[in-house]
């Protein structure tokens, strides 16, 4: 089982990338670099030449990879999605009553994640984090409609799906699936960072996981209903 898992390769629109990270040694440096800056100082201050200095290679081969800050963005982002999706399908796999695999997939949507050795140059960890302070960035832009017809956010819509068919077999008649699970995603990134920066704006009580309990209370009382 850990020698078919070490074989996954996690799936990014080509969109995102001039020449594929994970087909080189220098572009998955540039994969982790990248994860360990930007979770350091922050997108808006990261750019190519504080990568470079970093990694100890060079702006131009950085570029040769990725055209922009915001594509890299975009790649990290949708890495993220597609590596969750792969999650949620390994842990509802031998889960059969409708109720309790939406529960477990509420679970891996909203829960902080632990770093997953099958991946080695990607700290989940790290990335997670960027992905609560800045996913958004990466699709609340003038390019969007553009880069969705792409295909860019195709990982993201399918990640939705998975649980929205969940839902139908729970409750074929409940009419707001897309709506509540990107909610609940979203919500969830908000409520990690009030969290971590702004704790009067959640709620946090000892010896449970808050953003977890609530999600799935959520989900569960309007599905039911």
């Amino acid at each position: 089982m850990n020698k078919l898992l070490s074989n996954i390769k996690i799936a990014v629109h080509p969109f995102t990338y001039i020449k594929d990270p994970e087909s080189s040694a220098l572009g998955k440096k540039i994969i982790t670099g990248s994860i360990t800056l930007i979770n350091k100082i922050g997108f808006e201050e990261f750019n190519f030449k504080k990568l470079a200095q970093d990694i100890e290679s060079t702006e131009a081969s950085v570029y040769r990879y990725f055209e922009s800050k915001h594509k890299l963005l975009l790649y990290l982002i949708t890495w993220y999605w597609s590596w969750l999706e792969y999650k949620l399908v390994f842990s509802t796999a031998n889960v059969t009553p409708p109720k309790a695999k939406l529960k477990k997939a509420i679970e891996v949507l909203t829960e902080k994640i632990t770093e997953d050795n099958n991946f080695t140059h990607i700290n989940e960890v790290k990335l997670q984090s960027i992905v609560f302070e800045d996913a958004s960035k990466a699709y609340l832009t003038r390019e969007v409609d553009k880069e969705n017809k792409e295909g860019v956010f195709l990982g993201y819509k399918q990640l939705v799906q998975r649980v929205c068919d969940i839902i139908s077999e729970m409750n074929p008649n409940y009419k707001y699936p897309h709506m509540l699970i990107s909610t609940v995603i979203e919500g969830a990134h908000l409520q990690r960072y009030y969290a971590d920066h702004l704790p009067r704006l959640t709620d946090s009580i000892k010896g449970e996981d808050s953003v977890v309990q609530f999600y799935t209370q959520l989900v569960l009382k309007n599905v039911e209903n």
